[in-house]
């Protein structure tokens, strides 16, 4: 990868950040209305479909699982929850953090209504739907945490946040492209992501293709990395991951809002190499 990671330019994008709205994040990108999750082509069943398949697989296993850039979102891990014991939520942003300690206190002060999507999910692990409250439970019993991250520091979470060993997966969706403001940051952010996780651990990707910016509340417009497949492969193979999978899904002329110039959403399953890992 060339170029070198812009300082400057993680202030700026930070800067972007300060007006972020969680409850206009929701609206636009997130909400049952926009999820559209009674068609199984729609994009967000197309995301919770691959994270359930990537957890039923029966390859990822471990205690702990770690999600990078949580934002307000609790849909990237609720396959997640019946394979590992204790998941951490983080999010760059203290208003997102308190969104998600909203749902996980479970006493009406959240804003966001989760159902559907733990209908759906409910729904893709066999189950009936009216057991979402079940997975509920299950979900706010193994979120033992909801910790700040930058990963844009060589140490993203605060020391001793994880075990010595490291976590055994980590999930993150639409994060490095949408926090780094070029392609050689995004590279070193998932370097630095990489670290938390363990020798042979997996790592679940979710991101933008070819997208340039999304808003996220009025007047909140933020770049985003446009990056391309080959792109992702690279950044993956240099810092130290095996890809396993990558899928891509093409955004249809009817799902396209003006919130965003998304256009190809991609999925990434990965482990993490037993080679040593470079320091960065």
């Amino acid at each position: 990868m060339e170029g070198k990671p812009s300082e400057s330019g993680i202030a700026a994008m930070a800067d972007h950040y300060k007006n972020f709205d969680p409850t206009t994040f929701f609206q636009n990108f997130v909400s049952p209305e926009e999820s559209r999750l009674d068609k199984k082509d729609s994009l967000m069943s197309w995301k919770l479909s691959c994270l359930h398949r990537a957890f039923s697989e029966g390859d990822m296993k471990g205690d702990l699982l770690v999600d990078i850039g949580s934002g307000p979102s609790i849909y990237q891990v609720m396959s997640a929850c019946e394979v590992f014991n204790k998941v951490i939520l983080t999010d760059f942003l203290e208003v997102n953090r308190n969104e998600l300690k909203l749902w996980l206190q479970n006493e009406g002060g959240s804003k966001m209504d989760w159902t559907p999507f733990l209908k759906k999910v409910c729904e893709l692990e066999g189950r009936s739907p009216s057991e979402w409250t079940e997975k509920a439970a299950r979900l706010r019993q193994v979120v033992t945490d909801v910790l700040p991250v930058d990963v844009h520091r060589p140490q993203p979470l605060a020391l001793h946040a994880l075990p010595p060993a490291g976590a055994d997966c980590l999930v993150s969706a639409f994060c490095l492209e949408s926090a780094s403001p070029d392609l050689a940051t995004f590279n070193r952010a998932l370097g630095h992501i990489g670290g938390l996780l363990r020798p042979r651990g997996h790592l679940l990707l979710i991101g933008r293709l070819q997208e340039n910016y999304y808003f996220v509340g009025p007047g909140v417009k933020i770049p985003v990395v446009p990056l391309n497949e080959a792109q992702v492969c690279d950044s993956l193979k240099e810092n130290g991951f095996t890809l396993i999978r990558l899928e891509v899904y093409t955004v249809s002329q009817d799902e396209t809002i003006g919130a965003s110039d998304q256009e190809r959403i991609f999925f990434v399953k990965a482990v993490k190499s037993l080679k040593v890992w470079k320091k960065r």
